[in-house]
């Protein structure tokens, strides 16, 4: 489903809360054609925050869902007929499905490694990361709780078994993370942190993480040439 492009000054958003704390948003200049904001650590909420504007729904280091955020529409992957676990939408069963048997029938077969992550769950890898690698790294690597797409339940880390797929010099050159670069985006996946844009995206690199954003929005994205916060950002902020 494609939608259209909207114009106009985004929300201003008053008062939220992060981990309990009352935070003052900044507001947002006008957008349209304009790029999204730089990228900083902020925790204003984002405007499509509504589960069912999960097509819509813009997380970066500033935007962020509440620590409620839960789809109540989730169920395993494994009904995707795809190797690991997990949980997503059931919006996005088929196209996985789909996708997980194309990848096997090239000979490039996937698995998923983590799915949805509730916020909870979010700010526990959240933690463990800051301890292990310190603030600036861990947090280039993992979103702070409310701002992870996988809270979504539209997002899923992708392996092929074996190594973690963080621990290739880039899972991208395997089979199937080549596979799936080239071809994700037919299936409705987006990989949201490409190589060589984390001052557009915010994060670092990560060739496994991909968003399902449904095949007509996906292929509108492969063609602008944008990455995903761009084009979120242009089409419905």
């Amino acid at each position: 489903m494609t939608f259209a492009r909207r114009v106009g000054l985004t929300s201003v958003f008053a008062l939220h809360a992060i981990l309990g704390i009352g935070v003052i948003a900044s507001p947002v200049a006008f957008a349209g054609s304009l790029p999204p904001p730089a990228c900083r650590y902020d925790d204003v909420l984002t405007e499509h925050r509504a589960l069912s504007e999960w097509r819509m729904s813009l997380l970066d280091p500033i935007y962020k869902v509440t620590r409620h955020y839960y789809p109540s529409n989730l169920t395993s992957v494994s009904n995707a007929n795809i190797g690991g676990s997990g949980k997503i939408r059931r919006t996005a069963i088929a196209d996985l499905r789909a996708m997980a048997a194309a990848a096997r029938k090239a000979g490039a077969p996937i698995k998923v490694k983590s799915a949805f992550r509730s916020y909870s769950q979010q700010a526990a890898l959240y933690r463990q990361e800051i301890e292990r690698y310190g603030l600036k790294r861990g947090r280039e690597s993992v979103a702070r709780p409310g701002h992870s797409e996988h809270q979504l339940g539209t997002t899923i880390d992708f392996t092929s078994g074996g190594r973690e797929p963080w621990d290739y010099s880039d899972w991208a050159d395997t089979k199937a993370g080549s596979w799936m670069k080239k071809n994700a985006w037919k299936y409705g996946w987006i990989m949201s942190y490409p190589d060589g844009k984390k001052a557009k995206v915010c994060y670092r690199y990560e060739p496994w993480h991909y968003r399902y954003v449904g095949r007509g929005q996906a292929a509108d994205v492969h063609a602008s040439g944008l990455t995903l916060r761009e084009y979120l950002w242009k089409n419905f902020h």
